[in-house]
């Protein structure tokens, strides 16, 4: 998810919020959408929030395109208004225009550092919101709380006209994507890359090269794309982590991840590249 064109981030509330406002209402990890139908979801606006009684603590997150945007904190006995339900951020891809999408990613985010950062984690008095940035400050001891943000390299490792691809326990069946596993302290994004696809496929690599980033709300990840080249090493799987891994030919790939995601757009430059 990227930052929508348009959108103009911001911290400081307004103080007052407009019934045109993008409203993200968040009980737990769910979020509050209009649902007339499967196919048919909409984020609600201040008025028809208002109007069914929703309210929360509120971050405001920005401008989209001149129209406010703020999240709510609720209440987890906070009931589905009529005509509306809490559904994951995942409910939403290409059921809801993608710059919403993105901004809802961020709303969660948002919410959830709020949520676990209402004590100070060196001394347990309870902290504050800064005025001045998206923070929480200890009054006590002046520690001061950023939003968790966990950088995550994700490799594709090609081999020759060939892409190692790979399952996870828990994709959705018959779908393979590219390598993944959050940076470690100490590390570089390329050190990551290179121990995590040793070990979860017993592999070796080279040529590592920058693809792009992607924001991903699952909780707080950033995704860091790169691909990669077969330096040695035959296929052994980290049972724990993979459920299975193979060469694919590059006319011949299995199912593949949403297009939402960095994984498919990372993939299909590289076939393009392989191809032409």
């Amino acid at each position: 998810m990227h930052t929508p064109a348009g959108f103009e981030p911001q911290h400081a509330h307004p103080g007052s919020i407009p019934d045109g406002a993008h409203v993200f209402a968040f009980r737990s990890d769910r979020v509050l959408v209009h649902a007339p139908g499967e196919q048919d979801l909409a984020i609600p606006d201040a008025q028809a929030l208002a109007a069914a009684s929703i309210a929360g603590p509120a971050h405001f997150l920005g401008m989209l395109e001149g129209v406010p945007c703020v999240a709510y904190d609720l209440a987890d006995d906070v009931a589905e208004p009529q005509g509306m339900r809490y559904l994951g951020l995942r409910s939403l891809f290409a059921k809801v225009p993608d710059p919403l999408v993105a901004i809802a990613g961020r709303a969660f985010q948002v919410v959830d550092f709020d949520r676990t950062h209402r004590y100070c984690g060196r001394c347990g008095t309870p902290t504050q919101r800064k005025d001045s940035e998206r923070a929480r400050e200890c009054p006590a001891c002046g520690l001061v709380s950023y939003p968790r943000v966990s950088p995550a390299m994700m490799a594709l490792v090609t081999r020759g006209k060939e892409l190692l691809l790979a399952r996870s326990h828990r994709f959705a069946t018959g779908v393979y994507s590219a390598l993944a596993g959050f940076v470690e302290p100490g590390e570089t994004i390329e050190d990551c890359v290179r121990r995590e696809v040793r070990e979860e496929v017993g592999v070796d690599v080279a040529n590592i090269k920058y693809f792009a980033s992607q924001s991903w709300p699952f909780p707080h990840s950033l995704m860091i794309a790169y691909t990669a080249e077969h330096a040695g090493g035959d296929i052994r799987i980290d049972d724990a982590e993979i459920a299975e891994a193979r060469w694919f030919a590059i006319d011949d790939l299995p199912k593949l991840p949403s297009s939402v995601s960095i994984a498919r757009r990372l993939i299909d430059a590289t076939v393009a590249r392989l191809q032409a």
